[in-house]
Order: C-alpha cells, then structure tokens, then sequence
C-alpha cells in the first residue's frame, strides 16, 4: 500500500511548509527545497502533482501489499539526485543525514530511527517515468509563471536549441568492445557452471587476463612512418598478424561457451534466472562475433568498415558517434537533446535525439510546447533548424519564428533577417545557452543510468529538478526583495 505522503501530522513532526531556509544561501538545495515547499503548501499545485505521482504505481497497489516508500520522497530525493549531480551513494549519505533534507521528508530532527537502504533509494527514483516528469513539469512551470506575472499565462517567448547528453561509456574501438563482450561471456558463464558444479571454466579469471594481455599487446601497436615501403610493410603484417592472434583466441573461446550453453540446455535442469542469463550471454556472444568479423575485414582484408554498421557500446547501445563541430571537441558519445526554453529561464519542452538532426525535431519540438503552453506566441532558433518547410509550418503554429535561413540570402529574406525584431531576438537567443550550461552543471553532462529508458528518465529528472530550483530562486528573491522593504520602512 503507498501513499503520496501522509498528511496527517504528529506532535513531534514539523510540517513541511513551516519549514525555514537560510535565504541568504547561494548553494542549489536550499533554492530545490523551497521549490518543492512551495508545490507542497500550495494547495492546487499539490493536488495536481499529487494526482500525477499517484500514476507511478497500479491502483490495486495503492490499497493492498505492503508499505512502500512514499511517492513525494520519491520525487524529493530523485530531483535532488540530478540537481546537485550526485551518485545514488550521496543521495543514500544526504537522505539519512541532512536535516533540512529529512524536515522535507517528514521525519523531525530526533527521527534517526528511520534510514533509508541504498538499494530502496534505487528502485523507487526508477519508478518515475518521462510522462509523468513531463506532467510534473507542466504544472511547476505554470506554477513559476504565476509567481512572475498576475496575469493568466503572460505571452511566452521561446529559444530552442540542442546539445549532447554523453552516455557513461569509454572511447570505442572494435578490439575494446570485442573484450568487453568477451569478458561478460566468461565471467557470466563461469558463474552458471559454478551453481551447478560444472568445473569446465573455473579459470575464467585467467582467460580474462590471457585475452587483455593481448589486447594491451594491440593497442601499443603503431604504424610505421619510415620512408621504407618495405619496413611499412613489415609492420602492417605484425599488426594484421597481431590482430588475427587476438581474434582467433576470442573465437575459440566463442564456440567454447557456445557449447556450454548447448550442454547446459539439454540439462533441462537450470532456473528461470539462470535461463535469463543465457540468453544475456548469448547476445554478448552475437556482439562478440560481429566485432570479430569487423576486426578481421578492417586489419586482415584492408577493408573500411561503413559507420552504420559500427557499435560505440555494447551496454549503452543507443550511444551515438556525435561531430558538432566544437573547437577541441572533435566527437561526443551519447544522444542529442534539444531543449525550448521561455524568457524566464525555465524549461518548456525537451526531446530526446534519436538518429535524428535539428531540423528534424523543430516542428514537433515546437508544437509540443505549444500544446503543453498555449500562450507560446514566438521562438528563436539557430540555422540548424532550418529548411524551407520548417519556417512554413512553425509560421502556421507560432505568432512569429526567428529561425536564420542557410546558403546565400534572397532579397526578402534580406529584408526580413535585417529588421529590427529579427536582429533583437538573435541577439537574446543566445540565452538558451545558459540554460544549457545550467543543464549540463546539475546533471545533464553525463548520463549515469543505464539503457534508452533511463537515459531518457535522467533526462527528464533533470529538466523538473532544474524548474523546481529556478521556482525556489523566484521565490528566495521575492522573500528577499519584502524583508529588504519591510527593514526600509
């Protein structure tokens, strides 16, 4: 049975929109926690979120079962995570030992009886999905906007822009994720003949070490720049010879876990956990010989090996290989996030690449937004958005668009790319770089979940827990500006 949190108090507990901050303070968790006050003490902002968190789990689940964590916890520890850009290890430190933190949660300051496991922080912040953080998000943006402005939904001006999230993953080559695949195969292995008393790969820790050796073997391994033909060539055979050394004891190790896993089968004796686990290593085995065959076709046959047939992870199989074209970043690994934001700094809309390019995503991004926030009336982008049937469709949704055409300029674009609302808004869209920037210094530089699903929960996680911290600063700032007025007076 969950709740979203339980609302009635106890003497020895402080409520949670009576709690006090220290305004003078520049550090994000004061400014996050106000934030996440302002939605608690609020009471149609709370409902509305309330009602969203209570989508995390099934019905039946909220009536019956046992006592989980509650669902404002969740989302309180899980948008401090990726506003401070801490690991699940800080967040486990912070949750049993941060005061404020713990008010915020509803212990008092002498409840250390309760702790949280690091493994329940874990699975509960995995709960929350990208729809559900975007309706979140919705609701503490409207929120932020009635605080700046009385009016009902002020006209919003857009700026929309695109950057690249990276993927926890090392530089790939084709002979480093040939070992990481063959690692997995005989680690994964050796422990399922373990369980059942198998003896065939109770040297597996040796093998491993045997196929890094040569792997370490390779990568000192360089070309030849003598102007002798023939000691280039000399060195060209060691390398392909090299290689074909590295690939051959890779395949025997490949048709030897094959035949395990086959003798395994036939034992019609394995559980349902041990099958998962074959079938986990039988698809390290298909990553394994694809890089085998890559391997041999590039050093042995001399061949090129096309990019969409290239692989940068064999764990983060969504990363991609990203050129931007930024001075002394020649590639990026991960996936391209484009982001619209409003005059205010917060977040509107975002949308995870993937395999596409900015002028791909510019009319969805933009009509998302403009479905989330109705009083979107303009938005600014760069030249990568570009193309002919972009600017006629964004011109039926928006008011107006800044969106600076490629290649050499007509005489109308001229006229229209010269005005001075053009150039004014040119000159602000600059501003989504910082929002950017702010992204990527509370979490958003580096992906630490695993798979499509989490990098995209990541995120999105992100995106709310910087909202909620802009709303706390909107609020600090006010708090600020009356008792500045209240000692003048």
């Amino acid at each position: 049975m969950r709740k979203v949190i339980n609302l009635q108090m106890e003497f020895w507990k402080k409520d949670i929109a009576n709690i006090e901050f220290d305004l003078q303070s520049r550090d994000e968790i004061p400014k996050l926690l106000m934030g996440l006050q302002h939605i608690y003490r609020t009471e149609p902002i709370r409902k509305k979120v309330f009602e969203v968190l209570k989508q995390i789990v099934p019905k039946k689940s909220q009536e019956t079962g046992r006592p989980g964590m509650d669902l404002w916890k969740i989302l309180v520890l899980g948008t401090l995570r990726l506003n401070c850009n801490w690991d699940y290890d800080k967040v486990h430190e912070i949750a049993n030992n941060h005061s404020k933190l713990r008010e915020m949660l509803g212990h008092s300051k002498t409840d250390f009886g309760c702790q949280y496991p690091l493994q329940t922080i874990r699975d509960n912040i995995a709960l929350l999905t990208p729809p559900i953080l975007d309706e979140i998000n919705q609701v503490v943006v409207k929120a932020g906007h009635g605080i700046i402005s009385k009016k009902k939904g002020p006209e919003l001006r857009g700026s929309c822009d695109s950057f690249v999230v990276e993927t926890d993953v090392h530089y790939p080559t084709d002979a480093n994720l040939l070992f990481d695949a063959m690692r997995k195969i005989i680690s994964l292995i050796a422990i399922i003949c373990s369980e059942i008393g198998i003896t065939d790969w109770r040297q597996s820790h040796h093998n491993i070490t045997k196929i890094k050796c040569l792997l370490r073997g390779i990568q000192k391994l360089r070309r030849s720049k003598s102007k002798d033909e023939r000691k280039k060539e000399e060195r060209e055979n060691l390398i392909a010879a090299e290689h074909q050394k590295y690939i051959d004891v890779c395949q025997g190790f490949v048709f030897r876990s094959k035949e395990t896993i086959r003798i395994l089968r036939e034992m019609m004796t394995l559980s349902t956990f041990q099958n998962i686990r074959l079938s986990t290593i039988e698809e390290y085995i298909r990553h394994a010989e694809r890089q085998i065959d890559q391997i041999y076709r590039r050093t042995v046959l001399d061949e090129k090996i096309p990019h969409e047939e290239k692989v940068f992870s064999i764990f983060e199989q969504h990363t991609e290989w990203i050129s931007k074209g930024k001075a002394g970043v020649p590639q990026e690994l991960g996936l391209k996030v484009c982001v619209l934001k409003d005059q205010f700094g917060f977040i509107l809309h975002h949308l995870v690449m993937e395999q596409q390019t900015d002028d791909k995503v510019a009319v969805d991004m933009t009509q998302g937004a403009k479905d989330r926030f109705e009083n979107l009336s303009g938005c600014s982008f760069d030249k990568g958005f570009y193309t002919p049937g972009n600017r006629g469709q964004l011109a039926n949704i928006l008011d107006y668009i800044i969106m600076p055409k490629k290649g050499r300029l007509s005489a109308k674009d001229k006229q229209i790319e010269h005005s001075e609302k053009f150039i004014e808004s040119r000159r602000k869209h600059s501003a989504v770089e910082s929002s950017i920037n702010a992204l990527e210094n509370h979490g958003l530089d580096r992906c630490l979940d695993h798979g499509v699903h989490g990098f995209k929960r990541y995120v999105a996680l992100s995106v709310l827990a910087r909202n909620i911290q802009i709303l706390g600063h909107l609020l600090q700032q006010k708090e600020l500006k009356r008792q500045k007025r209240r000692r003048a007076a």
